[in-house]
């Protein structure tokens, strides 16, 4: 669970057959909020704390989340190479680029202003919105306080900022696939950079600040982020695909033209390095090194992600009649981003449905989207929109609070976060279409991207710039 609470003032149908075996299964981790207990212990300097008898464990525990930060960092090179896999080499470079300065941009603004809008220590509307400040630092005095379990039992101030920076920058990343190949550069960091910085930081809040979400009678749920990560840059990039519309060529005649990735291999890869950056994502979501819940929850969240490789495949190899690798890469993926927000909640029979449920989906949603004629190069809409929101109700359905009550909160979550989303998105593609511009020439995207935007070629020796 994401949400803190200590210190106060730092914030806190095909499917369906393989699913019935499992339906009954019940789930074995909670879904608690950290109960009432004694005020946390005070200590009159760092060498008083090391001598503690609990500082060995929160040592552990913080061990446990830098390392986390650590994997979820590295998703954003699995983003970056399944992004250029996918796409079309001419447009390698700008890829590389955007993945390249996106983690930059959004570790620099979540230190500006994001931490303190997600965890803020001024609530000033009711838990919609709070505002700690701006900046970091801990100064004030308070550097034993937040160096120490003071601040919370499982990790630092610095510890605390770090892992959660690492989640900041990935709802741009996912906007960035879905808008690939004819978006003007400078107008997708402008984007990225309020997207990050007040967007996901807002509806962030109302769930892991103890916003509106987390104190409703019945909580909304989302562990990890299947929702407040995913789905919120899923709802960015479904706004972007819509306003850019689809690139040049894409649908002709009332056709699909398939305009194929040029590195299978990449997108392979990418999709094993974001496997295994999920270790951190939902692993480091415990907020500790608790042995239970942490294996409970990398078991949940592998065999969710075999699912979904399992699932897409066998969907797409009964429809398109072929084994088709992209569908089963973000089977992968969307069995990833649908056990997200309960990895803590389910048994493992119940991860295993979800992610085999979420498979199936990604895979009838890529061929919607392409159907009402919105282009998506990567799939980002289908595996972080779609599946975000499956793996949202998914609690409802198989968590350990599984239920009408819980299921509505889930809805009220989804809609809300989804509604923010979306309208901000919205507004600010279309003010940068207004303004600066929003999509490259035709003559700029048909030579690509790497010329027009970079004057570079990722390939120069071996594959032509127009291919």
């Amino acid at each position: 669970m994401k949400h803190r609470f200590q210190p106060p003032a730092r914030g806190l149908k095909m499917a369906l057959i393989f699913a019935f075996p499992f339906l009954l299964s019940s789930a074995f981790a909670e879904d608690v909020a950290p109960a009432a207990t004694a005020a946390p212990p005070a200590f009159a300097d760092l060498a008083a704390f090391a001598g503690s008898p609990g500082y060995t464990l929160f040592t552990a525990n913080n061990l446990w989340m830098m390392l986390c930060a650590g994997l979820v960092f590295i998703m954003h090179l699995g983003f970056a190479t399944l992004e250029t896999g996918l796409t079309r080499s001419k447009n390698t470079v700008n890829i590389l680029f955007k993945n390249t300065l996106i983690p930059c941009i959004g570790l620099l603004t979540y230190a500006l202003v994001g931490f303190n809008l997600m965890y803020p220590g001024a609530d000033f509307a009711g838990g919609w919105f709070g505002f700690g400040g701006t900046g970091i630092g801990i100064g004030d005095g308070d550097e034993v306080a937040n160096l120490t379990s003071a601040y919370n039992a499982g990790y630092t101030y610095w510890t605390d900022f770090l892992f959660q920076g690492m989640f900041a920058a990935t709802a741009a990343t996912i906007v960035s696939g879905a808008v690939a190949e004819r978006i003007k550069l400078h107008s997708f960091l402008i984007f990225s950079t309020l997207f990050v910085a007040v967007s996901y930081p807002i509806t962030g809040m109302w769930k892991w600040g103890n916003g509106w979400l987390n104190t409703m009678a019945t909580p909304f749920y989302d562990f990890a982020g299947s929702t407040i990560v995913h789905s919120v840059g899923g709802w960015g990039a479904l706004a972007g695909a819509l306003i850019l519309g689809p690139r040049l060529g894409k649908y002709r005649d009332g056709r699909v033209q398939p305009l194929l990735g040029h590195s299978m291999p990449l997108a392979t890869i990418g999709v094993f390095l974001l496997w295994l950056g999920w270790f951190g994502f939902n692993g480091g979501s415990v907020l500790s090194a608790d042995p239970a819940l942490v294996s409970l929850t990398l078991v949940t969240t592998c065999l969710a992600a075999a699912a979904g490789g399992l699932g897409a495949t066998l969907a797409s190899w009964t429809v398109i009649k072929k084994p088709d690798l992209s569908m089963a890469l973000n089977g992968i993926l969307a069995g990833l981003v649908g056990i997200t927000a309960g990895a803590d909640q389910m048994a493992a029979g119940s991860a295993v449905v979800v992610g085999l449920l979420a498979g199936v989906i990604v895979v009838f949603s890529v061929m919607f989207f392409d159907r009402i004629k919105v282009d998506d190069p990567v799939g980002a809409i289908s595996v972080h929109l779609v599946c975000g929101i499956w793996g949202t109700l998914a609690v409802g359905f198989f968590g350990q609070k599984a239920g009408g009550a819980q299921l509505v909160s889930q809805l009220i979550g989804i809609a809300a976060v989804g509604i923010f989303t979306f309208l901000f998105a919205v507004i600010v593609f279309y003010a940068l279409k207004a303004t600066l511009g929003l999509r490259v020439s035709a003559e700029e995207e048909t030579e690509g991207l790497d010329i027009g935007e970079h004057g570079n070629e990722a390939y120069p020796d071996f594959t032509a710039a127009h291919q």
